[in-house]
């Protein structure tokens, strides 16, 4: 899929913002297609996104690359915790730094849920509201609204 609207940098600025340094090239233009592929697409659907990449609704750009960026993240993050390299699977540890306990690790993926999925709400709700503009939109074609788990809660629409 032709991605066109979020970049790895980009990535970076808009989804870690929370101090530490990540170097755009840990990001690989496959880790944003298939962050896209399993969150984003299925809420506002191929079709917006083709437009989107494609250079209309330029207003929308802005919703879709947050929740790129905040998904691309939430399925980054776990690989960010460790490295592969030739002594195989490590995790960063000396002088400087030390590896997370696995609490805390657990901690920031719950956060990292919760922001990608108000980053795809937010979307939705953008989208839902605009969607008399945006043909390609089909608001029964969005995931969240047929499926949503709140607080334990499973919702069924």
């Amino acid at each position: 899929m032709e991605n066109g609207i979020v970049t790895p940098a980009e990535v970076v600025r808009l989804a870690f913002a929370d101090g530490g340094y990540v170097s755009p090239e840990a990001i690989g233009e496959a880790d944003i297609a298939a962050a896209v592929e399993r969150w984003v697409v299925p809420v506002a659907g191929r079709e917006v996104w083709r437009a989107v990449a494609g250079g209309r609704y330029p207003e929308a750009k802005e919703y879709l690359a947050a929740a790129a960026a905040a998904c691309t993240r939430l399925e980054m993050q776990p690989r960010l915790d460790v490295c592969t390299g030739q002594a195989g699977l490590t995790q960063a540890s000396g002088i400087f730094a030390e590896a997370a306990a696995e609490s805390a690790r657990i901690e920031l993926m719950r956060s990292l849920r919760v922001q990608a999925r108000m980053s795809l709400l937010r979307l939705t709700e953008y989208l839902d509201g605009n969607a008399a503009s945006i043909p390609e939109y089909d608001p029964r074609g969005n995931v969240l609204k047929r499926c949503m788990t709140d607080g334990g809660f499973v919702q069924v629409f």
